[in-house]
């Protein structure tokens, strides 16, 4: 069912449509090392083998999960040993799946082979590579972002298949709902399609595929923990509002389960430091350093024992207080950002590193706070059109309490924080 040409290729419009930077790239036959980034089942095993295939070279595959430094430059050895090096410019491709699994040695043991160009490397990833890839490496590949499926893309994927499949199209095989196939793939492609062969998966070459024989397919067939599925998604979800929701039992067992399946560590730990800002804030700002030096220490440590790093954080955030007042503060001052556009900076709060601008009142009637008793004076920090706009607005929880009422005793009529 994969696609053999770019012509059945489906989605990425962005990417693939004839005046796009790839599309162009690949007619040109000038394709640098890449990496493609995008959420699972969206087509980038598919698009590193077309591109592959158009450049007429010869493919070299590793998957990061089961790959060591080792296994790479036995890639790389390969490559450079292969009787397609050069021969018309066209250099092996080299596919690592899942390259953010890659550790820092292993990203390295690529750099030399990528920079003389021994091979061109394709690494897919799901997780971001600015955070993921090393720097150096990052620095000699375009990154290529491919967007989720529409629910049209999906619909136009499971027809394709039908149509062109060598086993379907010899079969009568009739939609009357595609509902329960594009919600249980959850917009992923491969797992779409799994479903559609198991759909069709009889002797009978007439087939009739409805939502309820789709149904009672996920039911037998539900893996325990997929973490490129609905379950990946469905279970952080429940470990983030089980922190949010101060259950610190439920937060370690829903851990457990994405630590049995296999999660990525580092995904765990990146939420964590995210919820740790967003749900807990002021009123408990040590969350967010104990969030951030586990997402740092899982990194050295690696499993089984990140485990028990992982857990330490999850409970303390999930019986921490509570307060989302800082996410919502910065998420309406950029709001107010879009509705009234670029505000002229008050002249007193202004830059002065002229003698004209000095000449012209930039920043003279500026009071230093910690020239006055308590470091402080009641000023217009604002633009004058916005200045008697509140955006954050502490809560009575925890440390954040403490601020609250530092903030009422010297603004006192001027602001309310009641």
């Amino acid at each position: 069912m994969r696609p053999k040409q770019l012509t059945d290729f489906i989605g990425q419009e962005q990417l693939l449509e004839k005046n796009a930077s790839l599309y162009k790239a690949m007619q040109n036959g000038l394709v640098p090392s890449m990496i493609l980034w995008g959420p699972p089942g969206v087509g980038k095993t598919t698009l590193a083998h077309l591109i592959a295939d158009q450049a007429q070279a010869k493919v070299i595959k590793l998957s990061a999960i089961n790959s060591g430094v080792k296994d790479v430059r036995a890639a790389i050895d390969q490559a450079e040993r292969s009787d397609n090096l050069f021969n018309k410019g066209k250099r092996p491709v080299l596919f690592i799946d899942e390259i953010h699994r890659f550790s820092k040695s292993q990203q390295d043991s690529l750099l030399g082979a990528v920079e003389k160009g021994s091979v061109q490397l394709i690494g897919a990833t799901t997780e971001n590579p600015s955070f993921e890839v090393i720097s150096a490496l990052l620095s000699r590949c375009q990154v290529y972002i491919l967007e989720s499926l529409s629910k049209d893309d999906l619909i136009r994927i499971v027809d394709q298949a039908i149509d062109k499949d060598v086993v379907l199209s010899k079969k009568n095989v009739q939609v009357t709902s595609y509902d329960a196939l594009l919600r249980h793939s959850g917009g992923d492609a491969r797992r779409l399609l799994n479903l559609l062969e198991l759909a069709c998966y009889q002797k009978q070459q007439d087939v009739e595929i409805t939502d309820k024989k789709i149904a009672e397919l996920v039911k037998h067939t539900a893996a325990r923990y997929d973490k490129t599925g609905d379950q990946h998604y469905d279970i952080i979800s429940a470990f983030i509002k089980s922190i949010r929701g101060s259950d610190p039992d439920a937060a370690v067992y829903w851990l457990a389960r994405m630590l049995k399946g296999g999660e990525d560590i580092k995904f765990i730990a990146r939420r964590m430091v995210i919820l740790a800002s967003e749900d807990i804030g002021n009123a408990n700002p040590t969350a967010l350093v104990l969030a951030n030096s586990t997402f740092q220490s899982v990194q050295s440590v690696g499993m089984p024992e990140a485990r028990i790093i992982l857990g330490q954080c999850a409970t303390y955030l999930a019986a921490s207080e509570k307060s989302n007042a800082a996410y919502l503060a910065i998420d309406e001052a950029m709001a107010e950002v879009d509705r009234s556009g670029d505000s002229e900076v008050p002249v007193h709060l202004r830059n002065a590193p002229t003698k004209l601008m000095k000449e012209i009142g930039y920043g003279s009637e500026y009071q230093y706070p910690h020239d006055l008793p308590g470091s402080f004076i009641p000023a217009d920090y604002l633009p004058e059109a916005l200045k008697d706009r509140q955006f954050y607005l502490p809560t009575d929880n925890g440390r954040e309490a403490s601020l609250k009422k530092r903030l009422q005793n010297l603004w006192q009529k001027l602001k309310s924080y009641s």
